[in-house]
């Protein structure tokens, strides 16, 4: 079985997203708060156009699901939620709420997110599946295995742009899926935010717009976008986390530097969590690499 979901698209926001170069990540909105469970991470989300234009024209790996601010959304995806800007995007949920929404409101919209996005050149649109609904007006789930979905699957490795179609085992999830996906920065950023349920791992801030997903190792020194390899922290201790002043060891103890005294004659805020515990995930396996955390000991603290 190898598990889809084919999503009714807005036009102007798939055209949007096929101009731009090199993209490696895109976040299909939903104007309702709302969670999308039909997928798991990996599998394919395909993307239809509304009639008269009715063909499957591109998707990705689906990677999370979650509801965010309109303000948090386009922070962390910009033109790839398939908007030009934060107006604009609020304009296009505007529209398929059939209300006139308030600029000073930061609602929540749903979010999918999807790695690896491909959109296949107009003259290999494949057309909708045969039993595909008129009223469908969000999607369906297809099995890609047997008929009518074992045509399109033939079809997108037919094409000139494909996915790359390799079925693999995730150990996470423990079942056969098409990809791992390889996360964009956007969807680190989510990711590692969930993983914390939103609060400082350090402090225990939940003041969602202070809070930042950090690397532990930067993606500038061959740190990856890997959930493993983030932390949520507040914006001042992910500052002083990245500048070498703070650390979490492998044990998740938090240390603090004593150059923050030395150099700057304060910090009495932030020694008070030195010696403590981190807040980990709740999910060990989203929990920081000993791997990664050794290495910003070793090489970032500034102890």
């Amino acid at each position: 079985m190898i598990n889809s979901y084919i999503a009714v698209t807005d036009k102007l926001w798939f055209s949007l997203l096929r101009s731009q170069q090199g993209i490696d990540e895109v976040n299909f909105w939903l104007p309702s708060g709302r969670v999308f469970k039909a997928l798991k991470p990996g599998q394919l989300f395909l993307f239809k156009l509304h009639f008269p234009d009715n063909y499957i024209v591109g998707g990705g790996f689906f990677a999370h699901s979650t509801v965010l601010p309109v303000s948090l959304a386009w922070d962390a995806f910009g033109i790839k939620n398939g908007a030009a800007s934060l107006d604009d995007l609020r304009e296009k949920i505007d529209k398929y709420r059939h209300q006139e929404g308030d600029r000073h409101q930061d609602y929540q919209i749903g979010c999918i997110l999807l790695e690896q996005p491909f959109f296949i050149p107009e003259e290999n649109w494949i057309p909708a599946p045969s039993d595909w609904p008129k009223n469908i007006v969000s999607g369906k789930t297809y099995d890609l295995s047997v008929e009518p979905g074992a045509t399109i699957f033939h079809q997108l490795n037919a094409g000139r742009t494909k996915p790359h179609l390799i079925r693999e085992t995730s150990a996470r999830y423990g079942e056969p899926v098409l990809v791992k996906p390889r996360l964009g920065q956007g969807s680190f950023r989510v990711l590692v935010t969930d993983a914390y349920e939103r609060r400082c791992a350090v402090s225990n801030e939940r003041t969602l717009p202070v809070l930042e997903a950090a690397h532990i190792k930067p993606y500038s020194e061959s740190g990856e976008h890997k959930v493993t390899n983030g932390i949520l922290l507040r914006q001042d201790i992910h500052t002083l986390f990245d500048r070498g002043y703070v650390t979490i060891t492998p044990e998740f103890n938090i240390e603090v530097s004593r150059r923050i005294k030395e150099e700057f004659e304060n910090g009495r805020d932030y020694y008070k969590y030195n010696g403590q515990l981190m807040r980990p995930p709740q999910n060990w396996m989203d929990r920081p690499s000993r791997e990664y955390l050794t290495w910003h000991n070793e090489t970032v603290y500034r102890g």
